[in-house]
């Protein structure tokens, strides 16, 4: 019996996909990437201000297309990795230690949403340092 590609992919194609970023207590957590998620929507936004007026080119709409979908993208990643921290690493020791992280977590991840749908280089540059800050105490919690 001949099978041809599309029947063998089938056959070797998963039948349930899992998505995870570490539900196994690896004990691997680090804030970098939220701190260059916030730095990408931070250049992003920057980026799309000087854009100029949109001149009804193709290479104009483009740019701008590719700026905000990258900002969207970046700000989305920034609000699962400080989610993710906050869910799976801190515990209640840390709690003692740090009242403030969960007040601190909310503040961010509404700021990485206000900046889903704006362009405002202040809130931009406030989501770096707020992420910052949280990196900051992240790496506290861990001496």
């Amino acid at each position: 019996m001949r099978m041809d590609w599309t029947e063998i992919g089938r056959r070797l194609r998963p039948r349930r996909v899992a998505h995870a970023h570490c539900d196994i207590p690896c004990g691997i957590y680090d804030p970098h990437a939220a701190e260059i998620a916030a730095e990408t929507v931070e250049k992003m936004v920057s980026l799309i201000n000087e854009l100029g007026p949109d001149d009804d080119t193709p290479a104009w709409h483009n740019s701008f297309t590719r700026y905000i979908a990258v900002k969207e993208q970046h700000a989305e990643l920034l609000k699962r990795e400080v989610l993710i921290i906050w869910g799976d690493y801190f515990k209640p020791p840390h709690l003692e230690r740090f009242p403030q992280i969960h007040e601190t977590v909310w503040n961010l991840v509404k700021l990485a949403s206000a900046n889903k749908v704006s362009v405002d280089a202040a809130a931009a540059a406030e989501l770096r340092v707020k992420t910052k800050e949280f990196a900051d105490l992240f790496g506290e919690s861990k001496k």
